[in-house]
């Protein structure tokens, strides 16, 4: 039976955490996140767990769907709908009671559902309405890691390090950042119209130290995980799109609450300019105190197609019960309410379907919001083209892309080029509409790259003292930080690409483009990228970036995480013969515990090791650890397919990260002759167990025992000519070798199976199966 929880309180209690962890306890699973930066972060942490293989990302503007994801890292309003996964968690879930998207948390509580389990996370102002509206939720209430505090009014310059200045309009943020730059060396700009790329930039030069200040609007409230350790707030109110307001309280903690990371405490107050907070308001975000919420934002789900006049009536339809309220005002309404009035498109949206391309027309985002009717001017562009031809024409998008890929201008011009691009991307991933949508994908992608590297440089150059950034990171002069780098990069020919960082080129380069040695180092076109070590098990290594980053800890971050998520799918690649269960009776423990053993050690474990689990196979199990292909050996158990040059070299290298120590793989060869120093563990790794003077591949090893086995049968005999050729080694070191398979000479070159093994020719005929 379906499970369905809410945790529910404050910032930093860890429920993100949780539900992620809960993600990955389970099979399959989806988890909506409120940003699409907040999305790829979690995304980020689940591939550095179980590999890009088996995850997909999937946001308005970004796609990344491999061929059979078992989980899904999504916005919100992009969660797939009509999936059975087994687990299914949506965040922040009091934007229920957002103006504009609340109808999409709205909708999410009433229907979303994981098959196992279903989480909801949010603030605990939602207590009742997650009551009213999902009765048999379990509530899960969890307090704060850390303290926080609220503090007199400060003057900018008595901010202590590591703070976080919040205003509420681009030109607030950009003359406090100033400010900083003057006084006290810079500060890093996060604004909710940045790209996810400049913002990680931005976030990781204050991370890294190199500024101690950030300038932020509300879009540090949530998504952002950050070492602040004060929330300074520059004004109290927003324009919220149609007019001034105040911010309510539980607005106010939300950003507050970034102040303090896991155990660590922090505080909160007001600039000097602003005066003191009401103590009703500094108590109530010190001890999480807000009114509930009572009322959430509601939109029909079921929507009538049959005309333009049945849809909009559809969309005012009234809320189904108490605690909703109708959405108000949405753009995508009054883009449709637009283009409903131009005959031209009235004319062609006749039928159902084609009402039904004009609300999806009418969905894509305005992320420009610039000159009014500007917006619905382009859809109506698209619709006519989706509705006459079925497809939009490659060279009237080519002529509106190739414009935007200009990296030249100010901060304003490069913010409304990447918030085009978004639009261009968007439409780039709408199934259907354009011919060879991954090449636009690609393009508008390193567009948007290309503007987000130029913008980063334009704001730390406006408002980073790069003296003060040379001071932080111990270095004589301004051109040898990150920054002073990037800005000295040779520019390329008018017309060209710019060459890719080598951070940009790892990160954007396919599964297959990177090779790794049997040392564990990884490489992409011959040069090193990231160095696999010691991690939590032989199975989950860590990695050490060896790649020269031109852009500072951001890049350095970037790349960590996919080299983690690489070694995650050459795991999940190399052990893909064990995971391969075909459908039929689940495995029995024994079976479960050999397949572990199996995982354990990479392919190969010896038989002594796992009799006691081979001993208690069912016939099933037989049956479905044959069509696995794994072998029952009499000397190891193994499966062939982690024998071959390409397993045993990737064998050898998680070997190395968890052992430090080195084996190199034979290539070809069939077996590897040991020193004194040799670690029969490396061997074992490897699938090249150690009998006598050699280490002798596991199916090698097998062959020569049964044809020992086979020749001693009715008594003792001679030993067969071609084993040395077979194991590949000197005619005079098979002896040693069949010694340490078991078997003893009673005469010379007389050999019978050794006495302390002789139940296995009893039960040889009872083990075929494999």
């Amino acid at each position: 039976m379906s499970t369905i929880t809410a945790l529910l309180g404050p910032t930093n209690t860890g429920k993100t955490h949780r539900a992620v962890t809960q993600l990955l306890a389970h099979r399959t699973g989806v988890i909506g996140l409120p940003l699409r930066l907040l999305a790829r972060e979690v995304y980020d942490r689940v591939t550095a767990e179980v590999g890009e293989a088996a995850v997909a990302l999937v946001t308005g503007e970004e796609k990344r769907v491999p061929a059979r994801p078992r989980y899904w890292v999504c916005t919100v309003e992009s969660m797939p709908e009509g999936k059975d996964v087994e687990f299914l968690a949506v965040d922040e879930i009091q934007l229920a009671a957002h103006r504009e998207r609340g109808h999409v948390f709205t909708d999410r509580l009433m229907r979303a559902r994981g098959v196992s389990e279903t989480m909801f996370l949010g603030s605990d102002t939602m207590t009742g309405a997650v009551e009213a509206l999902v009765p048999t939720a379990r509530i899960e209430r969890h307090p704060r890691f850390s303290r926080l505090r609220g503090v007199a009014p400060l003057e900018l310059t008595q901010l202590p390090p590591r703070s976080a200045v919040v205003a509420f309009s681009a030109d607030q943020v950009y003359a406090l950042a100033e400010q900083l730059r003057r006084r006290r060396g810079g500060a890093a700009v996060v604004l909710g119209a940045l790209s996810p790329r400049t913002r990680n930039a931005q976030v990781a030069m204050y991370q890294a130290g190199e500024v101690d200040y950030i300038v932020a609007t509300d879009a540090i409230g949530m998504g952002l995980n950050m070492d602040v350790d004060h929330v300074a707030f520059a004004a109290l109110g927003k324009f919220d799109g149609r007019t001034n307001r105040p911010l309510e309280a539980a607005e106010l903690a939300q950003i507050a609450g970034r102040a303090g990371r896991y155990t660590k405490d922090g505080t909160f107050g007001p600039l000097a300019t602003l005066g003191p907070l009401p103590q009703g308001l500094v108590l109530a975000i010190e001890r999480h105190q807000f009114p509930p919420v009572e009322r959430l934002v509601w939109r029909n789900p079921d929507l009538d197609f049959a005309s333009i006049e049945a849809l909009a009536r559809s969309l005012r339809q009234r809320p189904p019960r108490p605690g909703l309220q109708l959405l108000e005002r949405s753009d995508d309404e009054e883009v449709l309410v637009e283009l409903a009035s131009m005959s031209e498109v009235r004319a062609l949206a006749q039928q159902s379907g084609a009402v039904e391309l004009l609300w999806e027309v009418c969905r894509i985002p305005d992320f420009r919001k610039l000159l009014e009717g500007s917006h619905a001017r382009l859809l109506a562009a698209v619709y006519l083209q989706l509705a006459k031809h079925g497809r939009l024409d490659p060279g009237w998008i080519e002529r509106r892309v190739r414009r935007l890929d200009d990296t030249e201008g100010d901060i304003e011009a490069l913010m409304s080029r990447i918030a085009a691009v978004r639009t261009w991307t968007y439409i780039s991933h709408r199934p259907g509409w354009i011919d060879a949508p991954a090449r636009w994908q690609e393009w508008t992608r390193a567009i948007e790259d290309r503007l987000s590297d130029a913008l980063h440089d334009r704001l730390t150059q406006a408002f980073v003292d790069p003296r003060a950034t040379a001071r932080a990171r111990n270095k004589p002069g301004p051109k040898d930080s990150p920054f002073g780098r990037l800005r000295a990069l040779q520019l390329p020919e008018a017309g060209e690409p710019p060459p890719p960082s080598a951070a940009e080129a790892i990160v954007a380069a396919p599964h297959g483009a990177f090779a790794v040695d049997a040392r564990g180092r990884i490489s992409l076109a011959g040069r090193p990228a990231a160095q696999m070590t010691r991690g939590p098990d032989l199975l989950r290594p860590e990695v050490q970036v060896l790649a020269d980053m031109s852009m500072g800890a951001g890049s350095i971050a970037q790349v960590r995480r996919r080299m983690v998520a690489w070694t995650r799918d050459l795991v999940a690649e190399l052990l893909a013969p064990l995971r391969a269960l075909p459908d039929g009776p689940a495995p029995s423990p024994a079976a479960r515990g050999l397949l572990y053993q199996l995982e354990q050690g990479l392919g190969s474990v010896l038989r002594a090791r796992a009799e006691p689990q081979v001993r208690h196979l069912t016939g099933d199990d037989r049956r479905l650890l044959g069509k696995l292909g794994v072998k029952l050996g009499e000397l190891v158990v193994f499966s062939p397919e982690l024998l071959t040059t390409w397993s045993v070299e990737r064998r050898a290298a998680l070997w190395a990260a968890r052992s430090g120590s080195r084996v190199t793989p034979p290539g070809e060869a069939r077996s590897i002759a040991l020193t004194d120093q040799a670690d029969p563990a490396a061997y074992h790794a490897i699938g090249f167990p150690p009998f006598g003077p050699r280490a002798i591949r596991a199916d090698v090893a097998e062959r020569v025992f049964n044809r020992v086995l086979a020749v001693t049968r009715a008594g003792p005999a001679g030993l067969p000519q071609e084993l040395a050729a077979w194991i590949g080694c000197a005619a005079d070191e098979v002896p040693a070798i069949v010694a340490a398979m078991g078997f003893d000479e009673v005469a010379e070159d007389r050999w019978l199976l050794a006495p302390r093994r002789p139940e296995r020719r009893g039960r040889r005929r009872t083990r075929r199966a494999g």
